[in-house]
């Protein structure tokens, strides 16, 4: 079975990862004495931003509610089956 192909061996994907390469050189070959002094600044600045683009696609509110009322079914479901294998055991 093929195994589909991820975007970083794509052609767009390792464009993109040459072009990472191409700007990481220039900022450390060319460019070390000021860019390293502010990395750590840099660091933590980029916690918050991935903090926020990372967690995109949880959907608000409408997922908390959709995963309640799930619960709440199989809660209920798990309930009436208790009930009737409870009944059927009594009339044994």
């Amino acid at each position: 079975m093929a195994r589909p192909s991820g975007y970083w061996t794509s052609l767009h994907g390792l464009t993109t990862l040459t072009l990472i390469a191409a700007a990481l050189y220039f900022l450390f070959v060319e460019h070390a004495g000021h860019f390293l002094s502010y990395l750590p600044f840099m660091i933590i600045l980029l916690c918050p931003l991935m903090h926020v683009f990372m967690h995109k696609g949880h959907g608000g509110q409408d997922l908390r509610k959709h995963q309640h009322q799930d619960v709440t079914e199989a809660y209920r479901l798990g309930l009436e089956e208790g009930r009737k294998e409870k009944k059927e055991a009594t009339l044994e």
